[in-house]
C-alpha cells in the first residue's frame, strides 16, 4: 500500500479499492493508513491526506521539509563551486549533475514542493538540458509534462511556433510546440534548467498564450548572472551562479528565501 501511494503522488485512491486489492476490511485499512500518515510525516516524505465519505479515500501528497533542502542546497553549492567547472562564456558544466538519478529525484522533490497547495495541469520545458528535470518535477505533481523544441518535428504534427529574443545573446530565435500537448485553460509549470536573460523562458511564456493557458510559475535549477532587465521577474531558483574573471561563486537562488523565509537563505 505504501509504494502504491508512493507511485501516484496527488492521486485519490479509495479504500475500497485498497480493501479488495489486498483483502482486508475497510476498518483495517482505515488503520494502516494512520499509521502511514504519521510515518511519512516523521520521515517528511509528505502529506497522506485522508477524505471522507463514500468517494473519499487517500491521497499521498510529496514535500520536501526545509532542513533536507537547505542540505541539498548546500551540497549543490560546494560541488559547483569548483574551478574546473569553468566554461568560456561565463558558464557553469552543469550536465553531470542533472545526470543523476538522485539529484534529479531531490531538485524534482523540491520544486514541486512549491506547489504543494497550486493547481498544476502540465508541465513545460525546452529541449534539451531541461527535460530530466521536468519529468521528475512532473512525476511528484503526477500530471504530464512536454517539450518545446527549436525545429519542428514531423512526429508532433501540426505544431504552434513563436519567435522570442535571447535574453543573453540578443539573437532572433524560434520555438515550437505541438497543437496537442497542452488543452486550453491550462495551468502550465515551466521549468528549465538554467536561466540568464530570460529569453527562453520568456519564448515559453508566449507559448503558453498562443495555448490560451496560464502560466502556473517559473523554476529553473540554477540562475546565472546578467547586466540588464532580464524578461522575466517572477521566478524561483535553487542556485545563482557568479562567474567573473573565470572564477565561480555559487550562492543560494531566491526559492529558499520565498518557499521558506528569509532567515533560512544563510548558505553563502
Amino acid at each position: 500500500m505504501t509504494r502504491y501511494l508512493l507511485e501516484r503522488p496527488h492521486q485519490l485512491v479509495s479504500l475500497t479499492f485498497f480493501a479488495e486489492r489486498y483483502g482486508s476490511a475497510k476498518s483495517s485499512i482505515s488503520e494502516d493508513l494512520t499509521i502511514l500518515k504519521r510515518a511519512f510525516q516523521t520521515r517528511g516524505t509528505g502529506l497522506l491526506e485522508t477524505v471522507p465519505g463514500a468517494a473519499g479515500g487517500a491521497r499521498f501528497i510529496p514535500y520536501i521539509l526545509k532542513e533536507e533542502a537547505e542540505q541539498f542546497v548546500s551540497e549543490m553549492i560546494t560541488e559547483l563551486s569548483e574551478a574546473d567547472r569553468y566554461l568560456p562564456g561565463g558558464y557553469v558544466y552543469m550536465s553531470d549533475i542533472l545526470g543523476r538519478p538522485a539529484a534529479l529525484r531531490q531538485i524534482g522533490r523540491i520544486l514541486a514542493t512549491q506547489y504543494l497547495n497550486q493547481s498544476v495541469d502540465v508541465v513545460v520545458t525546452v529541449a534539451t538540458k531541461g527535460i530530466p528535470l521536468a519529468q521528475s518535477v512532473a512525476s511528484y505533481l503526477n500530471v504530464p509534462f512536454v517539450i518545446v523544441r527549436h525545429d519542428s518535428q514531423i512526429t508532433e504534427g501540426s505544431t504552434v511556433s513563436v519567435n522570442y529574443v535571447s535574453g543573453s545573446t540578443k539573437r532572433i530565435e524560434r520555438m515550437a510546440l505541438s497543437k496537442r500537448s497542452v488543452k486550453p485553460g491550462s495551468k502550465v509549470l515551466l521549468v528549465d534548467d538554467y536561466m540568464k536573460g530570460g529569453g527562453t523562458v520568456g519564448g515559453l511564456r508566449s507559448l503558453v498564450d498562443e495555448f490560451d493557458s496560464q502560466l502556473a510559475g517559473v523554476a529553473v535549477f540554477a540562475e546565472g548572472d546578467f547586466e540588464g532587465q532580464r524578461t522575466v521577474t517572477k521566478y524561483t531558483s535553487l542556485l545563482k551562479i557568479h562567474t567573473k574573471d573565470e572564477q565561480i561563486r555559487v550562492t543560494p537562488g531566491n526559492y529558499l528565501t520565498q518557499i521558506f523565509g528569509a532567515e533560512n537563505n544563510q548558505l553563502n
